[in-house]
């Protein structure tokens, strides 16, 4: 200290002090802006790669077995008759689950909350296949057992499998908040030393102007636009990644929940619209007056509807809109096919009430061919606001590429040159 005061009293000291605290800050500055945008490019690739994905998968397992919980409700009602179609699409949502649930447990990382519900859905999901095949066994037999087995699976169903498959993608879902929430944070600390590394190089001008009279010294004047650059990339990088992810979440992700909580509503409402007829009253509701399944079928009916309404205002396209007004057509249509089959299954009329919520070749426009109109385009919906999601986040990750190896070049040009130019000063007094 005693030194640096003694420097201090003579101008070659003290721009040595100053040529030694420029570059201390212009290196600062590059190294917090490198550790701060390097956290931000790996959490919006994480975005982009990796949590994003595995809530996408979390809401697949969701529809799985939500879907081959209907699927095979439908089965059921047709009996000996059940096509083939029909068989291969529970096989399959059984299959697709199992296969993310593998996927997910190998992904997910170290999320405790994750691992018990894959846990728990992977010895869960055998003892509902193993019962719904009890039920397919018994009702091919022609024995009313295969209805108490096929309900009991759809119990296990949806107080086990769908509450598990749901934490399960609400945990995946805070870990992608997570993610995007570091990726669009502000690196402040790099701002901040940024704008602190400009305003001394410049204070550093305006003293070598006030001693020499001369206007310009060429390496400060690199350095400080080696940092200005710096600055600035950061500053627009940042925002325009910002920007894209922002897009990519309002956009994207909460376009996708909307839908995805839409068709887990739709497929919910078939299989109660299925079980109605197969358990014909045997289970009531809460007021032990109503038919349960019919209570059920018409309070997801109602999710439905509210989830449409929600996904038409947000959709921001024709190509997100169009699914989704199909899908509000066929709600329509499935309401009113579900309604002249409750009442002839009322009036005691199963034979007539069966074709009209399963079809057959004289029943085509069955409320079970209008629930196929809603998924598929529900189904199309998702896929686009899929694309749209990975497109902006894509561009957010793009928007940060490059910066860090950038920022770190400039940073040490911008060092090197503000020591050259003091350097040059200190040479006048040799």
């Amino acid at each position: 200290m005693q030194r640096l005061r003694e420097a201090a009293t003579t101008e070659p000291g003290r721009l040595r002090i100053i040529g030694a605290v420029l570059a201390a800050l212009i290196v600062l500055f590059g190294t917090v802006s490198v550790w701060e945008i390097s956290a931000r490019a790996t959490a919006a690739d994480d975005v982009v790669g990796r949590s994003q994905p595995l809530s996408a998968d979390a809401a697949s397992i969701y529809r799985s077995l939500a879907d081959a919980d209907t699927t095979s409700s439908s089965g059921f009602l047709l009996g000996a008759q059940e096509p083939r179609e029909v068989r291969q699409r529970y096989e399959k949502d059984i299959a697709n689950a199992s296969r993310l649930l593998v996927s997910a447990a190998a992904n997910t990382g170290g999320s405790k909350e994750s691992r018990e519900q894959i846990t728990l859905l992977s010895e869960q999901l055998p003892r509902y296949t193993g019962l719904i095949e009890q039920a397919r066994a018994t009702n091919r037999q022609g024995l009313p057992l295969g209805g108490a087995y096929l309900r009991y699976a759809n119990e296990q169903m949806t107080t086990q499998l769908l509450p598990a498959a749901q934490r399960l993608y609400e945990a995946e879902t805070r870990r992608l908040h997570t993610d995007d929430d570091a990726a669009r944070s502000w690196p402040l600390g790099s701002l901040g030393l940024g704008v602190l590394a400009v305003a001394a190089l410049v204070w550093a001008q305006r003293r070598n102007y006030r001693h020499t009279n001369r206007v310009f010294n060429h390496g400060l004047v690199a350095a400080t636009a080696a940092s200005v650059v710096v600055l600035l990339w950061l500053s627009v990088g940042h925002t325009v990644a910002r920007s894209s992810l922002s897009e990519a979440r309002t956009d994207g992700q909460e376009s996708m929940k909307v839908l995805n909580d839409a068709r887990i509503a739709s497929l919910q409402a078939r299989a109660s619209e299925n079980l109605t007829l197969i358990a014909r009253g045997a289970v009531l509701a809460e007021d032990k007056k109503s038919d349960k399944y019919d209570v059920d079928f018409t309070n997801n009916m109602k999710q439905l509807d509210a989830g449409l309404a929600t996904a038409l205002r947000l959709a921001d396209d024709d190509d997100g809109r169009t699914p989704v007004g199909r899908a509000v057509d066929g709600v329509e249509q499935w309401k009113q096919r579900h309604t002249a089959a409750r009442e002839a299954d009322l009036k005691g009329d199963y034979e007539a009430a069966l074709p009209q919520v399963v079809g057959d070749a004289q029943h085509k426009e069955s409320s079970g061919a209008a629930f196929d109109t809603v998924d598929a385009s529900l189904e199309q919906a998702v896929a686009h606001e899929q694309r749209e999601f990975t497109r902006a986040a894509q561009d957010g990750l793009g928007a940060l590429g490059g910066l860090v190896t950038g920022s770190a070049v400039l940073v040490v040009i911008g060092a090197t040159a503000a020591l050259l130019g003091i350097g040059r000063r200190l040479s006048e007094y040799r």
